[in-house]
């Protein structure tokens, strides 16, 4: 049975907290094992990769699900931070040899992040999740 570690960033924590139970939700249909214990909470999408990578280390889990919230504001804080998390966790992925999927939204407002962190189909906290099982699951046949 598969067990995931989530590293859910604090901001925004309104949109990430919905993520979260999108994510959970789908690991619960799937029987995985992993619980509340396995989630952790990182202050920002910056810190996202390098939680990530240190649990991907653990035997424990088959992957890591980085979930998180950048919205664009009047600076350029949004692109660094955007960039900076999307290359930080595809980077880990690739070092830990493990999935660690990318669950941050980075959207222009508010409303968007919102509608996609809903209980509904569109929730991107449950696409994370699937990315990251379908991965560690074909790694385990290759």
């Amino acid at each position: 049975m598969m067990k995931f570690a989530i590293v859910v960033s604090r901001f925004n924590v309104d949109v990430t907290q919905g993520l979260l139970a999108g994510a959970l939700k789908y690991l619960a249909e799937k029987g995985s094992t992993t619980t509340d214990k396995d989630v952790f909470y990182a202050p920002g999408a910056f810190e996202l990769p390098l939680i990530a990578k240190a649990l991907a280390k653990k035997k424990k889990y088959s992957g890591v699900i980085c979930l998180g919230c950048v919205i664009k504001g009047d600076t350029m804080h949004f692109e660094f931070i955007s960039l900076a998390s999307t290359m930080g966790i595809l980077q880990a992925s690739l070092e830990a040899k493990k999935p660690i999927t990318f669950g941050v939204l980075t959207t222009v407002t508010e409303e968007q992040a919102i509608a996609r962190s809903r209980k509904n189909k569109e929730n991107k906290g449950i696409e994370a999740a699937a990315a990251c099982w379908e991965t560690a699951a074909l790694l385990q046949k290759i």
